[in-house]
């Protein structure tokens, strides 16, 4: 009983938490609009939006690492294994000016997806080449406009614990704009959100791990492979050295 109780009030104040957020984003679009254009201030409303959601979930341990590698004057393309969508809220953590390429389903959730318009999130229609081009092109404007932009580069959640095999338009794009990697390690966030029932009922413990930035300055148009695989490397010993799961 008490776990369905706790678990209806996380719900309920999630839900609320998402239309506040909305509420503040929306306004903040309007009155802000002509000093905002990159809608730096109303992305950064998620900040204290996670930071709520976060410590009001008694089921959540949030652990963060390796945020002294990040330079706040940089943009980056960021580059992220995916296990949930809990992943979505923890990354707003890092306290990174982003942009993330998400699939359209996603800007179709009513008030999240609002949301995710009015930060000017990147969207993706799969399988759509004409969408994909379009993607490429705007996540580049960003980077020369110095916002970071993230890419989950597995394309969808893995089913377990191994990373899947990473698509190459992230690393494609890096070498591109002479833009650095920053690789992003979460752990634990699979079984965050309850899967075939709405009820919390194990504490789980995350953890985001900032890697070192990769510079990709002395990477060639043809090297996209090789970068590819640095990366996936450098994820894959990261996430071995968090202990404790």
């Amino acid at each position: 009983m008490k776990q369905s109780i706790q678990s209806v009030i996380i719900w309920v104040v999630g839900i609320a938490l998402i239309v506040i957020l909305f509420l503040v984003m929306a306004f903040l679009s309007i009155v802000l609009y002509p000093f905002d254009r990159k809608r730096k201030i109303v992305h950064a409303q998620c900040f204290w939006w996670t930071d709520v959601v976060t410590a009001l979930n008694p089921y959540w341990e949030v652990k963060m690492s390796g945020l002294e590698n990040i330079d706040h004057h940089k943009a980056y393309v960021v580059v992220s294994n995916h296990q949930s969508l809990a992943d979505i809220v923890l990354m707003y953590k890092t306290k990174m000016q982003f942009k993330w390429v998400a699939k359209d389903s996603l800007f179709k959730i009513p008030v999240l997806g609002w949301s995710m318009l009015l930060a000017r999130h990147i969207r993706l229609r799969r399988g759509d080449f004409s969408s994909i081009k379009k993607v490429y092109r705007e996540a580049g404007e960003w980077l020369r406009n110095g916002v970071s932009v993230v890419f989950f580069p597995e394309g969808t959640r893995s089913d377990n614990h191994e990373m899947g095999i990473f698509q190459n338009g992230a690393f494609k794009l890096a070498i591109k704009e002479k833009v650095p990697i920053l690789p992003i390690v979460i752990k634990g966030t699979k079984n965050a959100i309850p899967k075939g029932s709405w009820r919390f009922t194990t504490k789980i413990s995350c953890v985001i791990k900032v890697l070192s930035p990769i510079d990709t300055s002395g990477f060639l148009a043809y090297d996209f492979v090789r970068l590819r695989e640095l990366t996936r490397a450098q994820l894959s010993t990261g996430a071995k050295n968090i202990t404790g799961f």
